[in-house]
């Protein structure tokens, strides 16, 4: 394809991509209410998750230059407002890039020989960026579109570049490469903590529009680490505490989106939506220290701020007590670990200061110190590298072990009960609970309710989907009546498995975690294990299913009985002389499931039941997610096949269910993880699966072989023989019918015939060779208004002239067997004969011609 027919193509898919996309009610076709085509009808753009770099892309696919502004209107629609005459392309964000402007349908850079800083200044407000930070040429990329010829005037306060002045670059119809103008504007500082004595600490708030608001974030995702973001857009060191405050009448807020505050580059991007809401987020910020490179919050190379600058601290110069006020100051737990070059080279200047900490201190910043002097450099790997511990945050109450009771949460110095969204809420996520307390594995998790409303902490689901987040998690407060309250297993847990139901066994003996070597452990051990940790029975116990012992292994053999509730209530004894295993000996324990299906001729249909806290009861899902999708993980998980139907029934009155949610069953390997509530309900699901029918059996039966089954390796007949073949299936459903498959390597016949008394009879006439090959049953039958079939092992069948050394082994023992009985007849006959009197003996030789005619007829 030449040049021109591959402009040509482009420009036809850059048209039919902006034919997609268009903006209304708007001043120029630039500005306006975004609508997209769908279907050949136009549509309202209403998505959450546009920012501002999606409008961006918008702008740029209608020709419309850079993007200004974007907003929602009262139905949540999107507006944008793009700059329509002038784009900075090929920079690294939407505040940078080489300057283009727009004239006559055409895009042209401009030389930088005709653009000031006045120029660049109202270009930059055009954009709604701040103020020019450097306007050079070569910056980004040499020039694509044409250089214009006009020299822009501009007085520096004009609202867009084409209401300046200008006047024709005479002369100047071409710039030298790398001249074309490339421009960086400052983003605007549009983040702010306001009400306290530091600027690193109060209510968050953010300018858009030109206006101040306080910012409400949806709180479902705000944790630490969207505080951690704030702060450091904000320069202000680590996030030290957040919390979220009402205030007593609603006034207008921005709303957005947590997702802003992934990480700090996105954040000048985000986009807020206007609403009324009585709900603000406080933060305070170190303000003077932080940790950086760390692997969360709490750890990472230690800066402080002197002279509006971060400088690492030389380890030579900080001590426990430094290290004790630093973890205080971020809002952590005492120092573990304080130590060179943990977290990375220093990347800023190391300082010369030397902190004389008492400990005592809120800050570092209010030690005393002193100049380190002859030390003013560190030798490489010596800047400071801090880990403080976290803070225990999370209890277990109302039970007498600490493992078990109502889940709270330690914020803003005051404990209170843990409300989780319930939608996500499963025993993956009390399995962090468990695992975070170091409980051992997680055995039962409800939902409680007490008769007052109190105040608790609301907490995002998402903490818990791996316990390194708990620790993160930001509530909030709410009055609520619900609660939750759990049972870890305290000493048993299984590790590393697919799921809580599976995994190496570990024990907890003297505080610490070890292993069990298989030849201490036996299948009654096992049945207590699977039931102390809320699982179904043991279907496998091996050494080496999930990965090698990583604690050392233990040295007790346990005696189980295996009735007890808990392994440590077994008896055991010390496993003499056998102190450590053989790699690959560890326990490793899969226990099984806790789902079926009751009320029909087979486990494959019925109504879904689960077991949990040793009762099993119908299942209630959330019919917003429940789908074919989730029946089909419940067909196979329970190994019947595929999903066929599903409905939902209701019952004439409430009756105790099991709710549960629908994500449980988005994947086979999640359901063992379901954690259900207790509920009554009207409601309960019926699942068909396709594994609905038993196997039929086939047996053969022939003149001279009597019977043999389709289980046997092959059957054998005789060239000439009669035979037939049964096929049979355990009584199931009434009716149906059975095929008959016969097939050879060349070809396949089959015949049918109706079920009579779940069976039927296929019969054959003399054995020929065309008789050799594989046959199958397969039955057949109609319930629940679908089709259903199953299909039985193979019945492999020879035919030969003469019989194998074992056919005529069978046969002559056969024959053998017949001529003893009858010579044992015979010989009995003869005895009762003489015990018989002669009074008796014409009576008999009667009898006896009276049985030689009738066998003589019979001949």
């Amino acid at each position: 394809m030449d040049q021109t027919a591959l402009m040509l193509l482009l420009c036809l898919c850059s048209s039919a991509l902006s034919d997609e996309l268009r903006l209304v009610a708007g001043r120029s076709r630039c500005v306006g209410r975004l609508e997209k085509k769908d279907l050949g009808d136009w549509e309202p753009v209403i998505d959450w998750n546009w920012d501002l770099t999606s409008a961006a892309g918008a702008c740029r696919q209608l020709h419309c230059g850079s993007v200004v502004s974007l907003q929602r209107d009262e139905n949540y629609n999107v507006e944008i407002v793009c700059s329509d005459s002038v784009r900075l392309v090929q920079g690294t964000n939407r505040c940078s890039g080489r300057l283009e402007v727009r004239t006559n349908q055409s895009w042209s850079s401009v030389c930088e020989k005709d653009f000031d800083l006045q120029d660049a200044e109202v270009v930059c407000r055009e954009i709604s960026c701040g103020p020019p930070s450097v306007h050079q040429g070569a910056l980004y990329g040499e020039v694509e579109a044409t250089v214009g010829s006009r020299e822009f005037l501009c007085e520096g306060s004009e609202s867009a570049l084409l209401n300046c002045s200008s006047r024709k670059s005479s002369g100047r119809n071409s710039c030298s490469p790398g001249q074309a103008v490339g421009l960086t504007c400052s983003d605007q500082d549009n983040f702010r903590l306001v009400g306290e004595a530091s600027r690193c600490a109060g209510r968050l708030e953010m300018l858009y529009q030109e206006e101040w608001r306080p910012v409400d974030v949806y709180s479902s995702y705000w944790n630490m680490n969207s505080v951690a973001a704030v702060c450091a857009e904000l320069d202000c060191g680590s996030a030290v505490s957040a919390r979220d405050s009402k205030e007593a009448s609603k006034r207008p807020v921005w709303g957005i989106w947590s997702d802003c505050f992934q990480s700090g580059s996105e954040l000048k991007n985000c986009l807020p939506y206007d609403e009324n809401g009585d709900r603000s987020h406080e933060i305070i910020c170190s303000d003077s220290v932080r940790l950086v490179q760390g692997t969360n919050r709490c750890s990472g190379r230690l800066e402080v701020k002197t002279d509006q600058s971060w400088s690492s601290v030389c380890e030579k110069d900080f001590d426990l007590q430094d290290a004790e006020v630093v973890c205080r100051e971020i809002g952590c737990g005492p120092p573990s670990v304080h130590q060179g070059a943990l977290y990375g080279e220093a990347e800023a200047p190391v300082g010369s200061r030397e902190f004389l900490c008492e400990g005592s201190e809120s800050a570092l910043l209010n030690c005393s110190s002193r100049k380190s002097s002859g030390r003013n450099s560190c030798s490489p790997g010596q800047a400071v590298g801090l880990t403080c511990s976290d803070q225990d945050n999370f209890r277990l109450v109302g039970e007498a072990s600490r493992c078990a009771g109502r889940l709270e949460m330690l914020h803003q110095e005051e404990w209170r009960p843990v409300d989780v969204s319930s939608r996500y809420w499963d025993k993956n996520s009390a399995a962090a609970v468990c695992a975070e307390l170091d409980c051992g594995s997680a055995v039962s998790a409800r939902n409680s309710k007490e008769a007052s409303k109190r105040p608790v902490w609301g907490i995002s689901s998402d903490c818990f989907q791996s316990g390194s987040a708990l620790k993160k998690c930001l509530p909030y407060g709410r009055h609520r009546d619900q609660s939750h309250e759990f049972i870890c297993s305290d000493s048993v847990r299984l590790v590393q498995g697919t799921n809580r139901c599976s995994g190496r066994l570990e024990v907890k003996t003297d505080q610490s975690w070890s292993s069990v070597c298989e030849k201490d452990f036996d299948l009654q051990d096992a049945e207590v294990v699977c039931r102390e940790i809320g699982c179904g029975p043991p279907s496998a116990h091996q050494g080496a299913l999930y990965g090698e012992a990583e604690a050392p292994v233990g040295s007790r053999e346990f005696l189980c009985e295996g009735s007890e509730s808990a392994l440590l209530n077994c008896s055991s004894r010390k496993s003499s002389g056998r102190n450590s295993c053989s790699p690959g000996q560890a326990v490793g324990l899969t226990c099984s499931d806790n789902f079926r299906l009751v009320g029909e001729a087979s486990r494959c249909a019925g109504r879904l039941e689960m077991i949990h806290q040793e009762e099993w009861r119908p299942v209630a899902v959330w019919l917003h997610y429940w789908n074919m999708n989730s029946v089909a993980v419940v067909c196979a998980k329970l190994d019947c096949g595929s999903a066929v139907s599903a409905r939902n029934s209701e019952e004439a009155s409430e009756r105790p269910v099991w709710w549960i949610s629908s994500d449980c069953f988005q994947s086979g390997s999640a359901l063992k993880n379901c954690l259900p509530y207790d509920e009554n309900s009207y409601q309960s699901h019926e699942i068909i699966c396709s594994g609905l029918l038993v196997e039929p059996l086939i047996f053969l039966s022939s003149s001279t072989d009597g019977v043999s089954t389709g289980r046997k390796q092959g059957s054998e007949l005789l060239i000439g023989s009669h035979f037939s073949i049964m096929c049979s299936i355990r009584p199931q459903y009434e009716g149906g019918s059975f095929q008959l498959i016969f097939s050879t390597s060349n070809y396949t016949q089959n015949q049918t015939l109706p079920a009579v008394n779940h069976s039927a009879l296929f019969l054959f006439s003399a054995a020929g060779h065309a008789h050799q090959g594989t046959y199958r049953c397969v039955y057949h039958v109609y319930v629940f208004s679908y089709n259903f079939s199953s299909i039985s092992q193979p019945l492999n069948l020879t035919v030969s002239v003469s019989a194998s050394p074992t056919a005529l082994i069978i046969r002559l023992v056969v024959v053998l067997l017949g001529m003893l009985g009858s010579v044992l007849v015979l010989y009995f006959k003869a005895r009762r004969n003489q015990k018989s009197g002669p009074e008796n003996n014409h009576h008999d030789e009667g009898s006896r011609a009276e049985g030689s005619l009738e066998e003589e007829t019979a001949v």
